[in-house]
């Protein structure tokens, strides 16, 4: 029995204020001995926080924390949880660009020194990664800068997997398979299953559900900093953890726009539409094609073209490979990157593409900026007081219902995603698929790459890629997992 385990970390009644919010209240919870403990709630519920509590990022403002018994006291910080075996890989990425994978790996260990220590920690990070992710094709020798953003968090996972000098006692996931494909996620969730019975325990927090179901022993659901309680995974659903989580139920294909696009527009929606994207000449290769109003998704394996493709079709004007009716807008998967400003408020964020609307004269009016922003706080709920405030002051998943915004607040013909629901909650994500089936059927088009074979069944053609080059293309409404595996391979 799972109560009869040893508790490595027991919180007790933990309050956490900030200035303007209290981000953990009355919290309370176990963590067992050699268990997967799954922990979902939407945006805001107080993931992050928690993380930051368990790691020493943050002291609770109220509360008892005990690890192995032992109550910690406010001299408790990164470093000591570092010295008790308790690391985390965030939904951020940690790695240093500008060095190896190997070198990385010293930063980590700065221990494991002297002559030699390259051979030796190459062998640590290869070894591990071949447990967690076989076939991943990464060398120690190779800069991080140079990999995939998958890739990139591969090494992150199996980095904090890795051990030398002091044991490994609770990992804790956050989000780790955002920037995964299905093949790279399957490989994590089938490593943490093999886990159990070892001393090793696990937190697996995450918006997909159904790995959280695959992988776990237990669910603990929070919301608005509460835990709600905590569920036994076999006796847990999805609809029993949303319904518990207080999230719009899951869309049905019944009701118009969330089943198959093709049962909600018919196969032959688009044939005498007009093309906003073509191919600019015919050289034997398959090649995508976007009618207006259509919505079309690229899958396969993480880093075998998709991104590029995105890109280049956001590149409209020195593109030479497609015909593009633009301008474009683009969503991108690593939003600190690519996406957010990081000095920037929430308003100005949003607004960037907007100004013409925002112009006073030769400036920006700052109460149309606000007023933009507040519309699509209140129809995403973007999780703020103040829209004011610093993007910085969200968290990852409200970053992301920002940028999303921000596109769908253009009048860009073209909506490029590059796996847009990253780190966004169950009901978020409901309503993003609503926004977007709407703004298909007033003729915008999309071009979709998602790492998430659910949000396949929103799109009315699929492209499948390898090695860079689209290998076969399906019919939305009649594509099935095992059609688009087959193809990945």
């Amino acid at each position: 029995m799972m109560n009869e385990r040893r508790a490595i970390v027991e919180l007790s009644n933990i309050h956490k204020y900030f200035i303007h919010s209290h981000a953990l209240d009355d919290l309370s919870l176990s963590i067992f001995e050699g268990e997967a403990l799954g922990i979902v709630g939407h945006n805001g519920a107080g993931k992050s926080t928690l993380v930051n509590i368990l790691t020493g990022s943050y002291l609770p403002s109220s509360g008892e924390i005990s690890i192995d018994g032992r109550k910690l006291d406010e001299a408790y910080d990164v470093h000591a949880a570092n010295a008790l075996g308790i690391r985390a890989v965030f939904q951020e990425l940690s790695l240093c660009p500008n060095l190896s994978v190997v070198e990385n790996m010293r930063v980590f260990h700065p221990a494991l020194g002297g002559i030699g220590w390259q051979r030796r920690l190459g062998r640590i990070i290869l070894e591990t990664m071949d447990r967690i992710f076989p076939g991943h094709g990464v060398r120690a020798s190779d800069a991080v800068e140079s990999l995939s953003l998958g890739k990139r968090q591969m090494v992150e996972i199996a980095k904090a997997f890795s051990t030398s000098e002091q044991p490994l006692k609770l990992l804790i996931l956050d989000e780790p398979t955002s920037a995964l494909d299905h093949h790279t996620s399957r490989q994590l969730i089938d490593y943490i299953r093999s886990l159990r019975g070892e001393p090793l325990s696990v937190i697996y927090i995450s918006h997909l559900l159904d790995e959280v179901l695959a992988c776990t022993n237990r669910i603990a659901v929070l919301r608005d900093g509460r835990n709600l309680g905590v569920l036994e995974t076999r006796q847990a659903s999805r609809q029993t953890i949303i319904e518990l989580m207080g999230e719009a139920k899951p869309l049905k294909q019944e009701e118009g726009g969330a089943g198959a696009a093709g049962a909600r527009r018919g196969a032959d929606r688009f044939t005498e539409v007009p093309l906003v994207v073509e191919p600019a000449s015919d050289n034997g290769e398959l090649h995508i094609r976007v009618h207006e109003g259509e919505i079309v998704g690229l899958t396969g394996l993480a880093g075998h073209g998709q991104t590029r493709l995105l890109l280049g079709l956001f590149d409209y004007r020195r593109n030479r490979d497609y015909r593009i009716r633009g301008p474009a807008t683009f969503v991108p998967g690593d939003r600190q990157s690519d996406g957010i400003f990081p000095v920037w408020s929430i308003a100005k964020n949003l607004s960037v593409q907007v100004y013409e609307k925002l112009r006073r004269l030769l400036l920006i009016d700052p109460k149309r900026e606000n007023a933009v922003a507040n519309k699509w706080k209140k129809i995403i709920d973007i999780r703020t007081d103040s829209v004011g405030r610093g993007i910085l002051s969200l968290s990852g998943g409200n970053q992301q219902k920002v940028l999303f915004a921000r596109c769908l607040e253009s009048a860009s013909p073209l909506v490029l995603m590059d796996d847009p629901t990253r780190g966004v909650d169950v009901g978020t994500k409901d309503e993003l698929y609503k926004l977007i089936l709407e703004e298909a059927g007033k003729g915008r088009a999309f071009v979709w790459y998602t790492t998430e074979m659910d949000e396949l069944k929103y799109c009315d053609r699929i492209y499948v890629f390898k090695s860079g080059k689209i290998l076969a293309e399906l019919a939305g409404e009649e594509a099935t997992e095992e059609d688009i595996l087959k193809s990945s391979f």
